[in-house]
């Protein structure tokens, strides 16, 4: 079977790009097992045959993938060091500047455990941005890690969490020295929900100045480094370890992800940690359609910059035309005035919707229900349109439904008898004081007392209100009133919730007994 092939780039990357780069050698693997026609006597049950085992996967999603789901260890495929697979993450790692790259079939969460799991093999002492995935708390839950929190810029009027300046990180890094708890790694986000990037080459030079690993959970960037107007890859710019979400905007299936050991000076050190742990959150039955899908979506990017480039001008034209409409703004246009942010993803278009008078989630529901437009979120004032990097939307039915939407709005807001307030939610509490490991809090014998009754106590569970999604309360961590009174103020809005919370109201809390 021939190599699969997009049309080469006419405008070259910043990074020079290999012949090899143009194959996708696990996906030309399983498709060479699809059209052998084997008869399969082994799992997966549906035994690869269109015409009879997996005639229920036919009829849902056609032949080929039932054809291609090969199962793990077949020589030709997957087995070996010299493998179409090992092959392909190699080239995922030249792709995006990696030392070496794995391939993840659940999701970057995988990633975030699978980090957490290794750099516990660094020391148990993990300083991280408190806007941080739940998996990575998981992950903390899961190793041992002890861990210490850096708070991110937040945008309080939209409720957006940004991210870590060098010198804020600088001086967590150095307090927690003077204090004689020593720093192994470090756990930064960038970008962030919203496109704002942080500079992660000076994050680097500080975490390694203090002795320490820096994690980046680089989810919503796994396009970054494939676009001379794109950021870089965190990879080459020093992080230890990236997690990248493939499937976010860079075209892989949905659950597809890549786990990136960069080439910094812990490479040699974590490397046999994350191959541990890789092994202890990995699937002993990998999906080879994700994978192969993680083989192709690298291919497309690396050879796709056009498709790129006419990704990033529709993003552009469908700011200049909301820029156009004062009931409208940009978020992104003020991210000047936050230290943090050093470069913006464009291919995200953050849009204060306000002005209508309606919230951001009132919005995006309408654009679904009544238009089948989908937005990737939606906060009390804005709404978030996510353009895949390789994908060209079409621009003209979007700005049609949010016209629709935008006349339904006033409409409403004619006929209202009152003005409609949108309800500001009461400033981030601080921390409390972590009294317990979270592992211990979460393992140990808890109880579910009223919110009157939580004060004063250890939370057993990680709680975080929405927006802007940072974690409140994380197990170990002593309950405070401000705490409570902030999470149940956001529970009660019609624009808020609060993640892992016993009951919606918030009305009772899981402590340690």
């Amino acid at each position: 079977m021939a190599a699969i092939t997009v049309g080469a780039s006419s405008s070259p990357l910043s990074h020079p790009v290999s012949a090899a780069q143009q194959r996708a050698p696990y996906a030309e693997a399983l498709i060479r097992f699809g059209d052998s026609a084997p008869l399969s006597l082994m799992v997966p049950g549906h035994g690869n045959d269109p015409d009879h085992g997996s005639r229920h996967i036919v009829d849902l999603f056609g032949a080929r993938v039932a054809e291609l789901d090969a199962p793990l260890m077949l020589e030709g495929i997957d087995l070996g060091d010299d493998s179409p697979l090992r092959e392909a993450q190699a080239l995922a790692a030249e792709a995006w500047g990696a030392k070496r790259t794995w391939f993840l079939t659940n999701g970057a969460s995988q990633g975030n455990r699978t980090a957490a799991i290794a750099v516990r093999g660094l020391g148990e002492r993990v300083l991280i941005q408190r806007s941080s995935h739940s998996s990575f708390t998981d992950g903390v839950l899961l190793s041992g890690l002890n861990p210490a929190f850096v708070s991110p810029t937040v945008d309080l009027q939209h409720g957006i969490a940004h991210g870590l300046t060098p010198d804020a990180l600088n001086e967590a890094l150095t307090a927690e020295a003077e204090a004689g708890r020593a720093v192994s790694s470090v756990y930064a986000v960038s970008p962030s929900y919203f496109g704002s990037v942080a500079d992660v080459a000076g994050l680097a030079a500080v975490a390694h100045a203090h002795g320490a690993a820096l994690i980046v959970d680089g989810a919503w960037g796994a396009h970054f480094g494939f676009h001379p107007e794109l950021p870089e890859s965190p990879a080459r710019l020093g992080a230890d370890l990236v997690i990248s979400s493939t499937h976010k905007l860079a075209g892989s299936l949905t659950q597809s992800a890549m786990l990136h050991l960069g080439e910094g000076p812990f490479a040699e050190r974590l490397e046999p940690l994350v191959e541990r742990a890789y092994s202890m959150t990995s699937s002993t039955s990998a999906s080879a359609i994700l994978m192969g899908s993680l083989d192709v979506a690298r291919q497309a990017l690396v050879t796709g910059q056009d498709r790129i480039g006419e990704a990033m001008k529709i993003a552009a034209e469908m700011r200049e035309r909301l820029r156009a409409d004062s009931r409208f703004s940009i978020i992104s246009d003020d991210f000047g005035q936050f230290p943090d942010i050093v470069h913006t993803d464009v291919l995200r278009v953050p849009i204060d919707v306000s002005g209508l008078g309606q919230s951001g989630h009132w919005v995006r529901n309408r654009m679904i229900e009544q238009h089948g437009v989908y937005l990737e979120m939606s906060t009390a004032t804005s709404v978030v349109a996510v353009i895949g990097a390789l994908n060209a939307p079409n621009l003209d039915r979007f700005m049609d439904a949010l016209m629709a939407v935008v006349a339904e709005a006033e409409a409403l807001r004619e006929a209202a008898t009152e003005e409609v307030s949108l309800e500001a939610f009461p400033a981030l509490p601080a921390p409390g004081m972590l009294r317990m490991l979270p592992r211990e809090a979460y393992f140990g014998e808890s109880e579910v007392v009223s919110f009157e009754h939580a004060v004063g106590r250890v939370s057993a569970d990680t709680l975080a209100a929405y927006p802007p999604g940072i974690p409140n309360l994380i197990p170990g961590e002593e309950v405070t009133a401000e705490t409570v009174a902030f999470l149940r103020a956001v529970a009660a809005s019609p624009t808020g919730y609060v993640r892992g919370a016993v009951d919606a109201e918030v009305g009772g809390f899981r402590v340690v007994r």
